[in-house]
């Protein structure tokens, strides 16, 4: 998207680009999702997930970055539907447990207590996979990133994919060409890759998703050579080898909680934590670089970017008109019990390898 200083022509093209994004990629399917979707039905919709997010921020200031990655994980595997939220069931293999995800996604109780109060608001009119889009909209906006209008009126799934979670999700331990080919898949490009990376300047990330950088890296006995010097030194004193792979660290080492465009300006003094984030400008003749070089020098280049990819990514294979469902409760499909989800999931992710993640 062209850049100007003109808040105007900003604007126009923000407008322009989202028609553009909306006709191309929208199937006949999909097409009903837009901004107005609970205006009749839920018109406090918006209030009551930022209100929700806000109160969980109290005590808990990683948890909008937590939320976000919720919706990515979602979206990559059988579209924006909402699978990522189920529990195991009979029928049921949760997505929860999935390498990518096993303790390390997180924000489940909020998303459940913004349903809570989104059900006694207006019961059974807003879907959870509505509720993670709104979400991710609400906590960038909330760390001082950009705003966007969300569109809605997605159903959710009446499964999950655990396999698709396995195999589809992009790992911090991947090269670009293989994050990106995962991207494309879904329809996303290599500007997405770079845009949707950015999240990463909010949030935490354990040793086990970059402990690999530290001391043998791809099998070479020494560390990964473009992670900053001091850095590597603070790192390998916070994961030493054989240490606690579950300790957490900011994924921006400046401004960690905020919503900004250092994740781009750390790239650029090999600051970027996961190995997936540095390759985005190391990675020598990459096409990501100059998109890199640009966000860094660019904040509202990169917010509004941020927004076109947000809506692009919300929209991915959606659920519409009469398929799914609305559940009444995001951990399981109605007609299901809690506590035969609960009990069938007991004790199956627990034992899963840490990779947690913002």
């Amino acid at each position: 998207m062209a850049v100007t200083n003109s808040s105007a022509t900003c604007n126009g093209l923000f407008i322009i680009s989202l028609l553009g994004i909306v006709s191309s990629l929208f199937g006949t399917s999909s097409a009903q999702l837009n901004a107005t979707f609970y205006s009749g039905t839920c018109p406090n919709v918006s209030a009551i997930v930022r209100s929700t997010i806000q109160q969980a921020l109290q005590s808990d200031p990683r948890i909008g970055a937590s939320l976000i990655r919720l919706h990515f994980h979602d979206c990559f595997v059988n579209g924006c539907d909402g699978s990522l939220l189920l529990d195991d069931s009979a029928t049921i293999q949760s997505e929860k447990n999935a390498v990518p995800n096993a303790n390390s996604t997180r924000g489940f109780n909020v998303v459940d207590d913004i349903k809570t109060a989104l059900e006694n608001a207006c019961p059974g009119i807003v879907s959870c996979s509505d509720i993670l889009a709104l979400a991710s909209e609400a906590s960038v906006s909330l760390a001082g990133g950009p705003t966007w209008t969300v569109l809605l009126g997605r159903r959710d799934g009446l499964t999950a994919n655990l396999s698709g979670a396995n195999t589809g999700l992009p790992s911090p331990f991947e090269g670009i060409t293989n994050i990106t080919a995962k991207f494309t898949a879904v329809g996303l490009n290599t500007t997405d890759v770079v845009v949707l990376s950015g999240a990463h300047t909010f949030g935490r990330a354990a040793c086990a998703t970059f402990n690999n950088r530290l001391f043998n890296f791809n099998g070479t006995g020494s560390p990964d050579p473009t992670l900053n010097s001091t850095l590597l030194s603070s790192l390998q004193q916070l994961c030493p080898q054989n240490g606690n792979a579950s300790v957490v660290t900011n994924l921006d080492l400046s401004t960690p909680d905020a919503f900004d465009n250092n994740y781009f300006t750390n790239l650029q003094s090999n600051n970027g934590l996961l190995q997936s984030d540095q390759e985005l400008l190391s990675d020598t003749g990459s096409p990501t670089i100059p998109i890199v070089t640009s966000f860094a020098s660019n904040q509202t280049q990169f917010f509004e970017a941020f927004a076109l990819s947000m809506i692009k990514m919300g929209n991915i294979s959606p659920l519409t008109g009469s398929s799914g469902e609305i559940r009444q409760d995001c951990k399981v499909v109605n007609g299901q019990s809690t506590t035969q989800a609960i009990e069938l999931r007991s004790g199956s992710a627990e034992k899963a390898v840490n990779l947690a993640e913002m």
